[in-house]
């Protein structure tokens, strides 16, 4: 049987403040080069947090590195920001970071791949109370991130043994003028000017292949969001929207801060858009940019162009964590005959550490 490949993408070591004793590892070369920061003027308590949080993450990927030298794999470690072509030829890849290093490889996958996130340095409830009059000691979320330092070799094994297996998650396409821009969102995508302080204005509406089509929306606003499941409990969860199940194909959107909508178009201004249907986008100022999942890729936009915003994108291949897979299971059930769901229910009471996609 031949060895596995596996592909090891580490968020980059100096996102964190440098500290004299700190290197970088071995044959990983850091991804830029940035001038340290005045630390003399920081509270201590925040310089030795941020330290703290460099050493665990450093910890994480030693730890990480030394379990799969005892795996038979093939495997190669690479910083995230050094990637520039689509992943290939790997049997699965691993993230270590957090969710916005998994959001940053999932733009470098197809649906053939799948990748499992390890949270470097998950946050410490404990830590952010003690600190909360001092500043945010939030660490990594890890929303996406399937595993961590202290399950990181149990969790592989289940999936080197094939006793778990990927879900397939929903991301989203963005067509500018008839041309597809090659990067899928996983999370959402944020349509504004590019200067926060300025207004947006343009025209959308929603369409499917066959169905009736929603009214013209004519708005002035801070810009339209669309998020898919994955991405319903990040940004426009906080703006007001609504958690979605993380095995939804549906698309949620939200128009930020519209100004004066009537009463006619006030409702439209959040909703769903089905995986059968697309939203049409009219940019009707001088500047803007399409930022997807975050600032790491963007497109820009001029007066009078034209995006389409669709569910029609290969899907992720992704280890979910066990609270996000007992939510995707829920979700399915209640899509499922009484029959399938005491089947589905009995496949997970007996394979404990995951559970079998049997039926598409």
């Amino acid at each position: 049987m031949p060895k596995r490949g596996v592909l090891l993408l580490l968020k980059p070591l100096d996102v964190y403040p440098p500290i004299p004793a700190a290197q970088h590892l071995p044959n990983l070369a850091p991804s830029s080069s940035s001038p340290s920061p005045p630390f003399s003027a920081l509270n201590p308590k925040i310089v030795s947090f941020l330290n703290d949080r460099l050493k665990v993450h450093k910890d994480t990927i030693n730890l990480c590195q030394d379990v799969l030298r005892c795996k038979f794999v093939d495997w190669e470690p690479v910083i995230c920001n050094n990637l520039c072509h689509p992943i290939r030829h790997v049997d699965l890849v691993i993230t270590i970071g957090g969710d916005g290093t998994l959001l940053q490889a999932s733009h470098f996958l197809d649906d053939s791949i799948p990748v499992l996130g390890v949270n470097s340095d998950p946050t410490q409830i404990k830590e952010v109370n003690e600190l909360s009059n001092e500043f945010d000691a939030a660490r990594s979320t890890g929303y996406l991130c399937a595993a961590s330092a202290q399950n990181f070799e149990q969790v592989l094994d289940n999936i080197l043994e094939s006793y778990i297996q990927p879900s397939e998650i929903s991301r989203l396409s963005i067509i500018v003028n008839g041309h597809p821009f090659p990067t899928y969102a996983l999370n959402d995508i944020l349509i504004a000017h590019p200067c926060p302080a300025m207004v947006s204005r343009f025209s959308f509406r929603i369409s499917g292949c066959n169905g009736p089509r929603s009214s013209l929306s004519n708005t002035r606003s801070s810009g339209l969001r669309v998020s898919t499941a994955a991405g319903s409990t990040a940004a426009i969860l906080s703006g007001g929207g609504s958690r979605m199940p993380i095995s939804s194909r549906d698309l949620q959107y939200m128009v930020r801060e519209p100004i004066s909508p009537g009463p006619a178009e006030a409702p439209l201004m959040h909703g769903f858009v089905k995986p059968d249907q697309s939203i049409f986008v009219e940019w009707y100022s001088q500047e803007g940019v399409v930022y997807i999942d975050g600032c790491h890729v963007t497109q820009s936009l001029k007066f009078g162009d034209k995006i389409k915003i669709s569910a029609k994108a290969p899907v992720l291949k992704l280890y979910l964590p066990q609270d996000l897979l007992r939510d995707s299971i829920s979700h399915l059930c209640l899509l499922l005959p009484f029959d399938r769901i005491n089947f589905v229910t009995s496949i997970i009471h007996y394979h404990h550490l995951g559970w079998i996609e049997f039926f598409r």
